[in-house]
């Protein structure tokens, strides 16, 4: 076997390293699995992490799947077709309500916009596929993070939070605050947090555990999304959420999101949120 086709079997043997069980891994654990030196993984995890196949978390030294895999199964999922699946249920709610409506994921801090169907009003605020958004203060990011169990909320949120609009929450009492109030209205409100004049709501698309895969979301300029409009589209947004969950095709998207974007989640089966 040539060195080339080692390293390449090295890498794999690593990226298999990651499952269920060990969604984060140390590299005394990748080499004590490998049963190879700490030294030889060390440059294989280096050459992955600058090709963002692997993320390591600087406060603790753990690796975990990176954003490339999201990227990749965003192309697994579309040519699966669960995006050409969803893509009625949210091209009905654009109609419904005349807004940009988009469909996230969450990527370690932040959310990725993984499909976007886009107003049909000449005034419109879409996201591209493929931006990543901060987590604490968009519709979408909050979605996700009322359903999460508390110790993985606290591991995502940022010890200082950027003040981004006057709007922005940077107060961890008064965001905790606002997702038990998300969690029990069953979507998630941003008002101009993220940028002046765009508001969002968006809610959550759970697995059979109680988990969120997935968020939906609805965004515009604040002058026709108010908070009483906010509230009513919140609605709409969460009964679509529960038919794309009731009527099938989460199984594989759940399976490739929740070891993918979210690497924390996987192998957790108590639905636990933050309230």
């Amino acid at each position: 076997m040539s060195v080339s086709i080692t390293a390449v079997d090295r890498a794999l043997d690593i990226l298999l390293c990651f499952n269920d069980e060990n969604p984060r891994l140390s590299l005394s654990q990748i080499a004590g699995q490998l049963n190879l030196p700490k030294s030889t993984i060390h440059r294989h995890l280096a050459t992955l992490e600058n090709k963002h196949f692997i993320n390591r978390d600087e406060n603790t030294g753990m690796y975990h799947l990176g954003l490339r895999f999201v990227e990749m199964a965003a192309l697994i999922l579309q040519e699966a077709g669960f995006q050409r699946w969803t893509q009625p249920y949210l091209e009905r709610l654009s109609i419904e309500c005349g807004e940009t409506v988009d469909l996230a994921v969450l990527d370690g801090t932040h959310v990725i916009y993984l499909q976007v169907i886009e107003s049909p009003q000449r005034v419109k605020i879409a996201a591209a596929i493929g931006q990543r958004l901060p987590a604490y203060c968009t519709a979408s990011g909050k979605a996700f993070l009322a359903f999460l169990p508390e110790e993985q909320v606290r591991e995502i949120l940022p010890e200082k939070m950027t003040r981004y609009t006057e709007n922005t929450c940077v107060s961890l009492p008064v965001l905790y605050e606002d997702l038990r109030a998300t969690r029990e209205r069953g979507f998630a409100i941003s008002e101009q947090e993220y940028e002046k004049d765009i508001n969002a709501v968006a809610a959550p698309i759970l697995d059979a555990s109680g988990y969120p895969v997935a968020v939906i979301a609805v965004a515009g300029p604040s002058y026709r999304l108010s908070r009483e409009q906010m509230n009513i589209l919140g609605k709409s947004i969460r009964q679509t959420a529960e038919a794309i969950t009731r009527e099938g095709g989460l199984a594989l998207f759940s399976t490739i999101i929740s070891n993918t974007a979210n690497p924390g989640l996987a192998g957790q089966t108590t639905r636990k949120g933050i309230l």
